[in-house]
């Protein structure tokens, strides 16, 4: 049987019919209401306009999952808060299997797309994976032995706030000195428009039309391609604490496969090269033959809602 996934989403609302091997043959896509019953209302919708465009009917699909960002329960079905929605206990798995007469269960959004990856796309056919994506934040997840892990109360895996540099640049977590603080794309962006107002000489400046609003993920990247001090010396940075924490999780796990993703993981081997670099020199395990795969993540935006399709197989 197929299985189907929800992404929910402060914008959209993502639903698919995935096979038991990951892909996908039927989507559908509606704008996030707010308040409880108008988002399940629109999750059961969605997940009815996938059914219908696979071909099926939700009665041939196994189980639906959904990921969801907030603070979520998985045993119990619970989003205890997501500040986005106004939601506050509000018993998600529950509301939906009531709707759709199928078995629901819930996963933090960042997780299931670790999932995703491990089950069909960098990490297929490894026994353990931990992805992260660099994205407004640093999000990440882990498989290990096969299984989806979240800490004894499901907040395990907040890879975006461990600390990287004692006493450092201060997080949106009230932490200082977070990973996220340094390597999501929100920090490189920021990063990138403090040094260009240090350095008005800079090539960075053509490149973002003459405005910091127009400074993008991509604009260090391509100063740094055409030579740019400024834009090497910021791309020398992230990638150096990219490497390092890249590297103090590997040497925390040592899974088969760690994976990269979100908007800086498009520069390929721009940036996974020099970080690969740098976890060859600082993998614990560099004197082995069997070690940790860093690649890339090749499922873009289906990760998440895949991985929440195929939750139940992995309970």
């Amino acid at each position: 049987m197929n299985y189907l996934g929800i992404d929910l989403g402060g914008t959209n609302v993502a639903a698919a019919v995935v096979t038991p091997s990951g892909a996908i043959i039927g989507r559908a896509s509606l704008p996030t209401p707010r308040g409880a019953a108008q988002v399940v209302n629109c999750m059961a919708q969605a997940a009815r306009a996938a059914a219908q465009a696979a071909g099926t009917s939700l009665q041939d699909v196994a189980a639906v999952g959904v990921g969801s960002p907030g603070t979520i329960q998985p045993d119990t079905g619970m989003v205890k808060y997501w500040s986005n929605l106004d939601f506050n206990d509000v018993p998600l798995a529950d509301m939906l299997s009531a709707q759709l007469d199928r078995p629901v269960l819930l996963e933090n959004d960042a997780n299931a797309a670790a999932l995703g990856e491990f089950a069909a796309g960098a990490g297929r056919g490894s026994s353990s994976m931990v992805a992260i994506t660099l994205g407004t934040g640093v999000g990440g997840g882990a498989v290990l032995d096969g299984r989806l892990y979240t800490g004894f109360n499901y907040a395990g895996m907040e890879v975006g706030h461990f600390v990287i540099e004692y006493g450092g640049r201060l997080c949106t977590c009230g932490r200082r000195g977070c990973f996220e603080a340094y390597c999501s794309a929100t920090a490189l962006i920021k990063r990138t428009r403090e040094l260009m107002e240090q350095h008005p000489e800079s090539l960075l400046w053509r490149l973002a039309q003459g405005s910091l609003e127009h400074v993008n993920g991509r604009t260090p990247f391509d100063g740094a391609a055409r030579g740019d001090f400024t834009a090497l010396q910021i791309i020398d940075e992230y990638v150096s604490y990219l490497g390092c924490g890249v590297a103090s999780l590997v040497n925390i796990f040592q899974p088969e496969i760690f994976c990269i993703g979100g908007g800086p993981s498009a520069q390929g081997e721009n940036l996974m090269g020099p970080v690969r670099e740098i976890l060859q020199r600082e993998d614990y395990a560099r004197n082995q033959a069997r070690r940790t795969r860093l690649v890339r993540a090749t499922l873009g935006n289906d990760a998440g809602i895949i991985g929440a399709a195929l939750l139940s197989r992995f309970r």
